[in-house]
C-alpha cells in the first residue's frame, strides 16, 4: 500500500507541478494510521467481539458498529490524537438498484432552524455546542498555563507529562463535539 501511495503521489507530482513533490508523513503527524490487505483471510472478525489483523500475534478485542457485508479486502488502523485506536474495513459487495420512486423535496438549511423541507416539516437547530464550548475554552486555558510552565522550566513540551495529558483531554473534547455534530446529522 505504502508503494502504490508514493507512486500515485509521484504522478500527480510528474503530471502537476502545483501539486508539489511528496513529502514523508511525520510521527508527529496526530493522526497515525496504516493499511493492510486481506489475502487469504488475514484479517477477519471472530464471533463480533475480536479481529485478527496481521502483524499483530493475538486477537484485538474491538467494539464492532455495524455487521461488515461483502468480503473484506482491506482495513486502515488509526490513532487520533486522543489516543483512541479506530479500525476502518474496506468491503466488497453488490449493490442492487433501487426503485425510482418519481419524489422530489427541497431542503432550506438556515441558521435559526437546522432544515426547512418544501413539505413544511421544521428541524431544529440543537445548541448542545454552546455547552462544550465553555468546557473547550476552559481547557484550552489550562493547557496554555502548562505550555507556559514548562516554558519557565525550561522543559521541552514533548517532555512535560502535564502537558500532555492536556493535550489529550483537549484532543477528547474536540472529538466528543465532533462526534455530537456527526450523530446530529
Amino acid at each position: 500500500n505504502a508503494q502504490l501511495h508514493l507512486d500515485k503521489a509521484y504522478k500527480n507530482f510528474f503530471r502537476d507541478k502545483s501539486v508539489g513533490f511528496p513529502r514523508f508523513k511525520s510521527k508527529k503527524n496526530p493522526v497515525q494510521s496504516y493499511t493492510t490487505n486481506n489475502q487469504k483471510g488475514t484479517i477477519a472478525l471472530i464471533d463480533s467481539k475480536f479481529i485478527k489483523v496481521p502483524k499483530l500475534k493475538s486477537l484485538v478485542k474491538i467494539k464492532l458498529h455495524r455487521q461488515p457485508k461483502g468480503m473484506i479486502k482491506s482495513a486502515t488502523i488509526s490513532r487520533h490524537s486522543s489516543g483512541k485506536y479506530y479500525i476502518s474495513l474496506l468491503c466488497k459487495e453488490e449493490i442492487s438498484e433501487l426503485p425510482k420512486t418519481n419524489s422530489a423535496i427541497g431542503i432550506d438549511l438556515g441558521i435559526t432552524d437546522f432544515a426547512i423541507l418544501s413539505d413544511g416539516q421544521k428541524i431544529d437547530n440543537h445548541k448542545f455546542t454552546s455547552k462544550m464550548e465553555k468546557k473547550l475554552k476552559r481547557e484550552q486555558r489550562k493547557l496554555s498555563r502548562r505550555a507556559l510552565l514548562a516554558k519557565n522550566k525550561g522543559i521541552p513540551l514533548s517532555e512535560a507529562k502535564n502537558y500532555q495529558k492536556q493535550k489529550r483531554k483537549v484532543a477528547r473534547l474536540h472529538e466528543k463535539v465532533m462526534n455530537q455534530r456527526t450523530d446530529f446529522l
